[in-house]
């Protein structure tokens, strides 16, 4: 049996003709950390840029091609980060500056660039701008740069519109004039602590040019554009259908999702990017009804790359994933763009848990999570990792799935900082249980993630202990090591990445195979029983023991195995 990397004789490789060189991005593994959970330096109990600079070496080891950092700016954190008040300057849970710098040259220097996040749809009701328009009442310049307007209703009483937030409750609040009394409202689709900006202010788009030119300055590769689908607004801010049920994928048919508007906003930016050497990137996080509105953000002229939310929320079903696939290569494949493949994030149940619940998906990843078998889970979710990670294009790793970490579904209420988890209706309000910290070493919490004993700033199970990068570093079989192989193989081999080389293979009902020539194939057993087909080649990699012996191999259920054919 195998569940290891097997090198390929260099012969078996001469028949591989060289790719041309394409750019880093285009087949690029990414990391994404979440910074106040990644890695503690002080023992606030609260991650920190120098605890991930502690650790780039780990990264590099893994094998990715570049980390995204969630936000670090200086912020109140009313929602984790989110809500920025300064974007040029670090909050100080998080460090300096200076240890942004630090960071970004140790990255370079082993090889690994750095992503990080752009929050412009909205800033924190503690921005400068949003402060002074309190402060300066209904008099004030800067109440143009968001979104004022008087109440209806005789006194004003009453929201300009219906539009509701997607944290819960309406998405405006009202304010109180300097004199005491009540006065206009101001727009907020997330948490009242996060003012939707005007986009129709040309200050606003000023001030994102010189953000971009800050950052890039200090060396960042690239960007993950947050609400990437939001800022531009229908004109007059009409109300919606409220027979439909308001939902983030609702862009296509809402007045302040995934407007035109947009695209002209992301042209400029690209033309910023262009002006810097080394390829620098922007990733847009657009919710769209369909991929070929997802598309447009990744048009030669505007952004690299778009999150692939249909793939993520795509049942674990061999008709369903073949059909995701083939609709995202297609209509990337329309604009020149990449596609990109993940299974998790910061926002959604993580895999390891989400893919054995009912209903798999999106519909389930943004719901409370259910306790499930974590063999099976971990089972299923490393074939679907060898899955993805076999795919053309770039690919998005969420910390802590090298490790097969669960989602933690037992947090106390009490505990909980998700915003949405407060307000009635939200989008969930379960998204703190991807985000518990990792565990490093040692057999007590925090496992690493600080000094010993010292505080974590969501509580971690006590069977993460077994699950450490320590548990798990050269160990045979340990979904550590499956992902350094698979990552390893996936450089190396140049059947693998951006190739569009894509070939369906006939199989039986719940196989799912697929060739990228000339030399490589993958088979996904997604069904609950073992599947016996003829030994197609020599086997690479598998996500869980098979039995290799002979002229057949039985597949058992939820595995998937890379070949040389």
């Amino acid at each position: 049996m195998t569940d290891q990397l097997i090198e390929l004789p260099s012969a078996e490789r001469e028949d591989a003709a060289a790719p041309a060189p394409s750019p880093w991005w285009r087949d690029a593994v990414i990391y994404q950390i979440y910074p106040r959970s990644f890695a503690d330096s002080d023992g606030d109990g609260i991650g920190d840029l120098p605890g991930i600079r502690s650790r780039l070496p780990y990264l590099r080891d893994l094998g990715v091609d570049a980390v995204w950092l969630s936000p670090f700016y200086a912020s109140p954190q009313a929602d984790a980060g989110y809500d920025v008040a300064d974007y040029r300057m670090v909050d100080p849970m998080f460090g300096t500056i200076a240890d942004a710098q630090g960071l970004i040259a140790d990255a370079h220097e082993l090889g690994v660039r750095v992503i990080v996040d752009l929050v412009p749809n909205h800033s924190s009701d503690q921005h400068e701008w949003f402060r002074r328009a309190i402060t300066e009442g209904p008099g004030s310049a800067l109440r143009g740069r968001y979104h004022f307007l008087p109440g209806k209703g005789e006194n004003g009483e009453l929201p300009p519109n219906n539009w509701k937030s997607i944290f819960g409750g309406p998405a405006w609040t009202r304010t109180t004039d300097p004199d005491g009394t009540p006065g206009d409202w101001y727009l907020h689709l997330f948490a009242p602590e996060q003012p939707d900006f005007n986009w129709e202010h040309p200050a606003v788009a000023d001030e994102f040019r010189t953000i971009l030119r800050f950052w890039l300055d200090l060396g960042v590769d690239g960007f993950r554009v947050d609400v990437a689908h939001g800022m531009v607004k229908a004109e007059g801010l009409p109300d919606i259908d409220e027979s439909r049920e308001w939902h983030l994928l609702d862009a296509g048919i809402s007045p302040s999702f995934d407007r035109d508007g947009v695209h002209e906003i992301y042209r400029t930016w690209r033309k910023i990017l262009d002006e810097y050497p080394g390829e620098r990137i922007a990733v847009a996080e657009a919710w769209a009804p369909t991929l070929e509105r997802v598309a447009n953000y990744v048009r030669p002229d505007e952004l690299h790359q778009a999150f692939n939310f249909a793939y993520l929320g795509t049942a674990w079903d061999a008709a369903a994933q073949r059909k995701v696939i083939d609709e995202s290569l297609e209509a990337m494949g329309t604009v020149g763009a990449p596609a990109t493949w993940t299974l998790s994030n910061h926002d959604v149940v993580r895999h390891t848990t989400r893919m054995l619940q009912p209903n798999d998906g999106d519909e389930v990843a943004g719901r409370k999570p259910i306790v499930v078998d974590p063999v099976a889970g971990q089972r299923r979710a490393r074939a679907a990792t060898l899955l993805m990670l076999a795919l053309p294009g770039s690919a998005y790793l969420y910390q802590g799935e090298e490790l097969g970490l669960p989602e933690v579904v037992d947090l106390p209420p009490e505990v909980r900082q998700d915003p949405a988890f407060h307000r009635a209706n939200g989008q969930d309000g379960y998204r703190d249980g991807c985000r518990v910290p990792i565990p490093w070493s040692g057999d007590r919490t925090p496992y690493g993630f600080g000094p010993e004993g010292g505080p974590s700033w969501l509580p971690q199970p006590e069977s993460w202990a077994e699950l450490s990068v320590e548990a798990q570093q050269g160990r045979p079989g340990s979904t550590l090591d499956l992902y350094r192989a698979a990552l390893a193989l996936r450089k190396s081999d140049p059947a693998l990445g951006a190739a569009e080389n894509l070939t369906w293979c006939d199989a039986p009902e719940g196989l799912l195979v697929f060739d990228r020539t000339p030399h490589f194939r993958c088979t996904v057993n997604m069904t609950t029983e073992p599947i016996r087909i003829p030994m197609p080649g020599r086997a690479l990699l598998t996500s869980g023991p098979v039995e290799l012996d002979g002229d057949e191999v039985e597949i058992p259920a939820d595995t998937t195995i890379w070949w040389t054919v």
